[in-house]
């Protein structure tokens, strides 16, 4: 499997990132350059996905940034770990739901690797915490799939920043909170990057055709 492995040490402006992978895509599609994991951070920005409505908007002073992945709100930010990707899924098995459940399942299995259990919701797209009862978000996925080649991907919260969130209804999910790394556990999530790249790339593995 040739995908270019890629990680940013500062803050990338989200405009920038979107745009770099919409230009890979179309690269891809013409076999014009590798696939691509970018592994990266945001500066401060809510965007929102294909499906958002404005009542998920609380604090309507707020900038929203309109992009094309599918999903509703959400806050990215500093202490928050940007897994994109651009993925052919042309000679895979043309099946977007096991491509989601291949995310799903390498965040949930990374995470085991830090002594976490979180798990997937077929009803709330996401990675999941139970919190003694209370389901909170940890992780959050929204793919754009554009001529059988992926590409946007997922985002997990290590020690982000989460008063963001109470401007929004995350995701649209209003009964939910979201939460982080830091809150569920004191280990140092050092190389979970490396972690998960590694997940993702032996689960895809799954999907060849």
């Amino acid at each position: 499997m040739n995908i270019e492995i890629k990680k940013s040490t500062k803050p990338i402006k989200y405009s920038d990132a979107i745009s770099h992978l919409e230009n890979r895509s179309k690269l891809v599609i013409k076999n014009q350059d590798k696939e691509l994991i970018w592994i990266l951070e945001h500066e401060p920005i809510f965007t929102a996905g294909t499906s958002f409505s404005q009542n998920d908007i609380i604090d309507k002073s707020i900038n929203i940034y309109k992009t094309n992945r599918g999903g509703k709100i959400t806050f990215h930010g500093p202490g928050q770990l940007m897994f994109y990707f651009v993925i052919d899924l042309r000679n895979k098995k043309k099946d977007i739901r096991k491509f989601i459940s291949v995310i799903e399942n390498s965040i949930i299995e990374t995470l085991k690797e830090f002594k976490i259990e979180c798990h997937a919701d077929r009803e709330n797209i996401g990675i999941w915490f139970n919190n003694k009862g209370n389901l909170e978000k940890v992780a959050a996925i929204g793919v754009r799939v554009s001529k059988w080649i992926a590409y946007h991907g997922f985002c997990l919260n290590i020690n982000n920043d989460l008063e963001p969130y109470t401007k929004i209804v995350p995701c649209g999910i209003s009964d939910k909170k979201v939460t982080n790394l830091s809150n569920i556990s004191k280990v140092k999530f050092d190389k979970i990057d490396d972690i998960l790249i590694n997940r993702f790339i032996l689960n895809l593995k799954n999907l060849n055709a």
